[in-house]
């Protein structure tokens, strides 16, 4: 007989591997999926005739859907079951791929975006509480590194299975490539997730409180992607789009406090332990997004590197999780969390110093060495982090819990990379009109540069003689690119070590993993 495990309020049983099977699929997917499009974003433009400023809305749409529905996901997991709402969501996202695919404008490729990214936003947790529910406890440890696994994979190959896919066909297929898996996800999750207990939750639908998320968290995540490219609050429209975020979600947190039936439940924030976590979550969120936002814009616009091999750089860097995170899941049980989690966050703020100190002469060997470290040390931060921000959190609020959990993750994400993305522009302004004011022609070091510039270029005409001083000129930009560039690296270097004041705050976990862990 299937071993039956309670979550939540109901039970879940089924094959073992073919749940693990099924989730990984679909969450592999998802998480795919976020970082293949980037790769297509400038075919797509030229296939549309977009406009540079326009192309954005693409990723835009999907993000302002995904993380409007993450923090209602424990909800609809209580009131439809983890198997029908699992396998909802896996259609809702095929479908909605296959309309991307499809798609014949801008709008028409956004609206499906948006339709997509409430699918994909459901799964990732659904997946999560999923998977640790039907593993024994003892075995939670495994659970976790699996899903780690397949959690830090997708994002690495994302930008070179759309690189292929884009040398192979047309952009189209970065969503096509979706559908065959996700009819495969669709029909395995109801044929091995099992829940003979389960009964709908009764409780009356906050209709007022999912309208305040709604409306307050899209508000947000427009003003967070869109802020920078409309100078932020010189732009009447940000501001006043960012006073209705900010309105809508203090209303939100007061009435969810007030009511009996919460559709996101914040008093779990009451535990001392799960609001450090999930302090540390969107501190982690804010520097590792930002870190490798930066990253791969500066392989782009510094080093000139095509997006298929920024894909390489990170695949090759990040090979090392596929050995660890099983290892760190089935091992990490018999130390205390805590201390792996102080090793990883280390290691992370290494790399992002090393990244620091990258130049406009830096090798393929110089960028791996950097993004390997980062990548072992991730290892020793995602399952511990989990384990310990959950492990006080009782089996029926973990579905909740680990909704807000991923939430913080992922806003913080979109925090850190519009900031990231405004201190690059800001900074190199500051920096290339500073480095422009500093290079006097009378400078015997500028003259040498000169003369070496008019050496090279060969015998030069009258009508040629600037020649030098424009190469000088893009060597300007470019060194305050560079330096920029060491700002963002350094500023988010700083963020990460600030999860060291809120480890103090966190207790031994109990036990292994839990529940929605990730």
């Amino acid at each position: 007989m299937a071993e039956k495990v309670e979550q939540g309020g109901g039970l879940v049983s089924g094959n073992k591997a073919g749940i693990t099977f099924v989730v990984m699929v679909a969450a592999l997917m998802a998480l795919v999926d976020i970082t293949i499009v980037n790769v297509a974003l400038n075919d797509i433009r030229a296939s549309f005739g977009t406009p540079v400023d326009q192309i954005g809305w693409v990723s835009t749409g999907y993000m302002m859907a995904n993380i409007v529905v993450i923090p209602m996901t424990g909800w609809f997991q209580r009131r439809f079951g983890f198997r029908r709402y699992f396998a909802a969501s896996i259609f809702i996202f095929t479908v909605a791929s296959a309309l991307c695919g499809l798609s014949w404008n801008l709008t028409s490729l956004v609206m499906f975006r948006a339709l997509q990214g409430l699918g994909g936003g459901a799964i990732i947790p659904t997946a999560q509480t999923i998977l640790f529910a039907r593993y024994p406890k003892e075995q939670h440890g495994m659970a976790g590194g699996l899903f780690g696994l397949g959690a830090v994979t997708g994002p690495l190959l994302g930008p070179t299975v759309g690189g292929y896919l884009i040398d192979w066909s047309t952009w189209h297929w970065c969503f096509l490539v979706n559908v065959p898996l996700g009819v495969l996800a669709v029909v395995l999750a109801l044929r091995f997730i099992e829940e003979p207990g389960f009964k709908p939750s009764k409780a009356p639908i906050d209709a007022f409180g999912i309208s305040l998320l709604a409306v307050g968290m899209a508000c947000l995540q427009y003003v967070l992607e869109e802020g920078n490219r409309e100078s932020w609050f010189e732009s009447t429209h940000i501001t006043v789009l960012f006073a209705i975020a900010i309105t809508a979600l203090v209303t939100f947190i007061v009435h969810e406090l007030e009511t009996p039936h919460p559709v996101v439940d914040l008093r779990v924030f009451l535990n001392r332990t799960y609001a450090a976590g999930t302090g540390i979550n969107l501190l982690m969120g804010l520097a590792l997004f930002s870190g490798n936002f930066l990253f791969a814009l500066y392989c782009g616009s510094v080093l000139h590197y095509a997006a298929l091999d920024i894909g390489r750089v990170f695949l090759l860097s990040g090979a090392s999780q596929i050995i660890l995170m099983p290892l760190v899941g089935k091992f990490g049980g018999k130390v205390d969390q805590r201390a792996l989690l102080l090793i990883g966050i280390a290691g992370v703020a290494t790399s992002l110093w090393m990244n620091a100190h990258l130049t406009d002469q830096a090798g393929e060997g110089d960028l791996v060495q950097s993004m390997f470290v980062r990548s072992v040390s991730l290892a020793f931060v995602f399952i511990p982090i989990s384990v310990i921000a959950l492990s006080d959190i009782s089996a029926e609020k973990r579905g909740n819990a680990t909704g807000l959990f991923n939430l913080t993750r992922e806003l913080g994400g979109s925090i850190g990379t519009a900031w990231m993305g405004s201190l690059i522009d800001r900074g190199s302004k500051i920096h290339g009109s500073y480095l422009a004011e500093s290079v006097n022609p009378y400078n015997p070091i500028v003259q040498e540069t000169i003369g070496s510039i008019r050496g090279s270029l060969g015998t030069m005409t009258s009508s040629s003689e600037l020649v030098p001083e424009s190469v000088l000129a893009v060597k300007v930009k470019i060194q305050a690119m560079v330096l920029s560039f060491q700002d963002g690296f350094k500023s988010a270097t700083a963020v990460f070590l600030g999860c060291l004041v809120l480890l103090l705050f966190l207790k031994k976990a109990k036990g292994g993993p839990v529940a929605g862990a990730h």
